[in-house]
């Protein structure tokens, strides 16, 4: 199976032209336990004038469960791998890598071994480190981590119907916390156990400071698994980066606050060069 096809490449807006002087192409990469179906909200408005691939990361949505390696997908570095493969196989330029959460960081690892083949980052609700350390406020402490991989390896449905509400941040829209339950509820177990375990033990924050893109960081007033304080630290860490905090709660602002979050996306590619 070809490579767009193992991912479960989909295709939204003009056409995407070939070689490095066409246009952007907006791809949107999703976080963990979740697929391209949650962009499905915020991408009808950026495909109006922009190019937009949405894909499956390997083991999530319609990928190719073939495509999923327990080696290969550790690490986050794996993932990221999979993204340039991706640009490789489809001839992507001047691509604006759109990562939500942990896909903010997939996006910030491949930006930094390919910095050519990109032209910005857009990280949406993202965290280079989910521990709290000395002089750094991640938001978990290593017994909250702890806790949590251990109740999501001991009943992954039961950890799935608990977790996706409070991580969903919506009360008073109880249905935006039942798609994302049965969204992890989709993902096969000993994929999500793994994926969790590469995202919350994490530490991505050297790896900031290396980005040379305009980048974009969308922040949420209230988010449980990104705090405030966590994308002051990601702007601080990127030279000349831009820090947008939307008027929502959650850490899934493409399904709380579409349109907020897409006229952000659409602002800032539109001053791109």
């Amino acid at each position: 199976m070809d490579v767009p096809a193992r991912h479960n490449v989909t295709f939204s807006g003009p056409a995407p032209e070939s070689g490095p002087g066409g246009g952007h192409v907006l791809l949107l990469a999703h976080g963990f336990g979740c697929d391209q179906h949650m962009w499905r909200l915020v991408a009808p408005t950026l495909a109006r004038d922009t190019t937009v691939v949405a894909f499956d990361h390997a083991g999530a949505g319609g990928a190719d469960p073939a495509a999923w390696s327990p080696q290969r997908h550790a690490t986050l570095d794996g993932y990221a791998e999979d993204v340039l493969a991706l640009c490789d196989a489809l001839d992507l330029h001047r691509v604006v890598l759109v990562g939500h959460s942990v896909a903010a960081m997939i996006g910030v690892l491949a930006a930094n071994r390919a910095p050519g083949r990109f032209a910005a980052l857009v990280l949406v609700t993202p965290s280079p480190r989910y521990l709290d350390d000395d002089g750094y406020t991640g938001g978990f402490s290593r017994d909250d981590i702890e806790e949590l991989l251990d109740s999501l390896d001991s009943n992954y449905l039961g950890w799935s119907a608990a977790m996706a509400p409070a991580i969903m941040g919506n009360p008073d829209r109880p249905e935006l916390g039942a798609e994302l339950t049965n969204s992890f509820c989709r993902t096969d177990p000993a994929v999500a156990s793994a994926f969790a375990r590469a995202t919350f033990l994490s530490d991505n924050r050297a790896d900031l400071a290396r980005v040379t893109l305009p980048t974009l960081i969308l922040q949420c007033r209230e988010d449980m698994i990104a705090p405030p304080e966590v994308g002051a630290f990601v702007h601080a860490q990127i030279a000349g980066s831009r820090l947008v905090t939307l008027d929502a709660t959650g850490h899934c602002p493409q399904l709380s606050a579409p349109a907020e979050t897409a006229e952000a996306i659409r602002s800032f590619v539109s001053t791109l060069p």
